[in-house]
Order: structure tokens, then sequence, then C-alpha cells
């Protein structure tokens, strides 16, 4: 059976390079079809990849992530709630004591606001991000001075950090700015560190939380993150902060999820862009697979003596579908390979464009499963396609074949 499978493919080969320049035009559908998909599917893995790592550089995917419920659902409206329920510093430390998967704990709220800095009251606009002890998940170390030390929230005289982009507002470096005072919201604050931050466009303030008082954090609910040590335990850690929530606070009056859902979101889009493309481009691998019926069907009425003298010979019904279905195959292979080929290229001409327009780092990814795909197209159509042009070549008369000579 392989001997014949194997014998089959030699003369298929041999029966295109015979017609190569028809067989090549029969194959562009497939040859179009092919390099647009290889090019979509590359893309799109790129953009995937791409925004994973955005994801990954923003947010940790071991957090978990727990917002106050200032609206409640009603008739599918979301309607303000009289009274909600917030995480205050207090609660916060308590929360610390409920998780027992190793973690890194963090409260955060997030405004803008504008700042006054030196003798001349410099006035800049600023993001400010009021904290506890730990300042964010991507921030671990100061460039310059220390970050907050549990001290530092209890302070009557507090303090600040600044990022990189502040000082630079300012006109000084990150040194000189080391005990400087800035005025925010009537109070005066002595910068303590300088910290690399993942904006390093956007002047930003991080202050201790405790300067928030309690209508501030109502007007602003602050958000706690749980940045879980390893990720085997982030769905543990979400259970046991659920559990303490339950216990903490009325019902409903927090929603908790984890980082790795935004993950989950953008690949259920890609992947649904991914589909949606395949199934346009697929109507040129379609014309492409028709194509390879009329070559074979033009082959079968070609060859009626051939197919006459093997069958006169000795060749049995199966070793003509066989040959057929083998040139098919090739056929639907040989233009899946210049398909594969051509996507390749214009990915590459393709992404420098991309690049210059959008600036950004975007890159083709090639996987193995395009590859696999593009392989499974070419058996497929190879299979669909050649069918009935073989059945029609075997069920040939030879008597008749021989005769139309």
């Amino acid at each position: 059976m392989i001997k014949k499978i194997g014998e089959s493919f030699i003369l298929a080969f041999q029966n295109i390079r015979a017609r190569f320049f028809h067989t090549l035009l029969s194959v562009l559908g497939i040859v179009i079809g092919v390099a647009a998909l290889v090019a979509i599917l590359s893309l799109i893995d790129g953009m995937e990849q791409f925004a994973k790592e955005q994801i990954s550089t923003t947010t940790s995917l071991n957090g978990v992530v727990i917002h106050s419920r200032p609206s409640t659902m009603v008739n599918d409206v979301s309607v303000p709630k009289d009274t909600f329920s917030i995480i205050h510093y207090n609660a916060f430390l308590e929360a610390q004591q409920s998780i027992t998967k190793p973690s890194t704990f963090y409260l955060l709220q997030h405004s803008t606001s504008q700042v006054k800095f030196g003798d001349h009251e410099k006035t800049i606009g600023v993001k400010v991000t009021a904290t506890g002890v730990g300042i964010a998940p991507q921030v671990k170390d100061a460039v310059t001075g220390r970050l907050f030390i549990e001290i530092d929230l209890n302070r009557a005289d507090s303090v600040v950090l600044v990022n990189r982009s502040f000082i630079k507002a300012i006109g000084l470096d990150s040194v000189s700015i080391l005990n400087q005072a800035i005025t925010w919201e009537g109070k005066r604050l002595e910068v303590i560190g300088v910290y690399k931050g993942v904006d390093e466009k956007t002047p930003h303030l991080v202050v201790p939380i405790t300067l928030r008082s309690h209508q501030q954090l109502y007007e602003n609910p602050p958000e706690m993150v749980i940045d879980v040590a390893s990720t085997l335990d982030v769905h543990a850690a979400k259970g046991e902060i659920e559990a303490w929530l339950g216990k903490r606070f009325p019902k409903d009056e927090f929603s908790v999820f984890t980082n790795d859902l935004r993950l989950k979101q953008a690949e259920q889009g890609f992947l649904l862009f991914r589909v949606i493309m395949g199934m346009i481009v697929g109507i040129s691998v379609l014309v492409g697979g028709i194509g390879v019926m009329n070559v074979l069907l033009i082959s079968v009425t070609q060859r009626t003596t051939e197919i006459g003298v093997r069958k006169a010979v000795g060749a049995n019904r199966k070793d003509i579908v066989f040959l057929f279905l083998a040139e098919s195959i090739t056929v639907s292979a040989f233009g899946s390979l210049l398909g594969l080929i051509f996507g390749i290229a214009g990915t590459m001409v393709a992404i420098p464009i991309i690049r210059t327009i959008t600036k950004v780092p975007f890159q083709a990814i090639y996987t193995l499963n395009t590859l696999l795909i593009i392989s499974v197209i070419a058996l497929v159509i190879g299979i669909v396609f050649g069918t009935y042009p073989a059945l029609r070549a075997s069920r040939l008369d030879p008597v008749e074949a021989i005769r139309r000579e």
C-alpha cells in the first residue's frame, strides 16, 4: 500500500512537471488565499503577543484586584447606591492577615491634581497615587532616596515620592530634588525619593494614603491589589479574600477579579478576529480548490487513453484514484508552499511600514500552528477537490478509453 502511494506521488509529480505553467496558473487561487491567510495569522499572532506584553508590563498577571461597588444594577440600569463600602487603611492591614498564600499587598487611589513647587510656587499638573508602604506592583525600588516605610504613613510632616518626569518638568535632577518641599492640596510634603515607574512621560506623585480623608476616599474609592507570589496560588488567594470580604462587609459590596481575565478576554477577541478573517480569506482558498479540480478534470480528459492503457494492463480503480488524488494533493501542497513563501515575504515587507506609521514595536509571529493550518489546508483541498476527478477517471471503461485515441 505504501509503495503504491509513493509511486502515485512520483507519477503525479512527473505529470505536474509536464504541465507546469498550466498547473501554476490553476493554483493561483490557492497561492493568493494561503499567502493572505499566513499574513493574517502571523500578524494577529504578533498583535496578540504585543497585547500580552503590554498587559504584563502594566499589571501583574499574579494580581487579584478588589474594587468597591458604588452602584448597583436595577432592571439592567446602573443606579448609584446611597451608601457603599470602601477599603480604608485599617481594613487594608486587616486583609493582609486573611491571606495564607505568600503575597504583596497594595492599596491604591489614583487621581489628577496640581502641585506647587519651590519658592516661586511653580504650578504643574500631575497624576497622584495615594498608597501604603508598597507603591505599585511594578515599582520595587527608588532611583535615589528611599520608598515609604510604615512610620511615613503616620508622621505629621508628611512625605512624597516623585518620578523622573516630575523632576524633569521642574528642571532639577534626581539628587537635588531630595528634601525639597511640594505643596499639594494645602499640605506641605517633603520629597524623600525618586522612583522609576511604568509611565515615564507624565509627572507623577505618590503620597501616603493616610493623607486622604474618609470623605475623599468615598469620592474616589481606592482599589486593593494582591500580588500573589505564585501563579498557581492566584485562585486560592482570590477565594480567601472573597471569604474575608464576606465576613467583614455586607454582601456584594466589592468586585474581585484576577488580571488573567484580561488576557483571556484579549485571547478571545483575537480568536474571534482570527476566525472571521480566516473565513473571509477561505473564499480565496475555495476558489483555488475549484481551480485544482478544474485542472484535474482537464487532465482526465487529456489522459483518457493513458488511463485506459493502465486499466488494460492491470491497474484497478483504486490505483487510478490514488494516482489522481496524489496529483491533487501534490498540486495543493505546491500552491500552499508558494502561498506560505509569499505570505511570509509579504509580512516582512509590511512590518516596517506598520512600525513607521504606528510607532509601535510590533512584529509578526510565525508559529507552528500556522504551519500546521497550512498543511491541513493543502491536504483537505487535495482530497476534497481531487476526489471527483479521481473517481471519474477510475470509472472510465478501458476499451472505450483506448478507442478515443
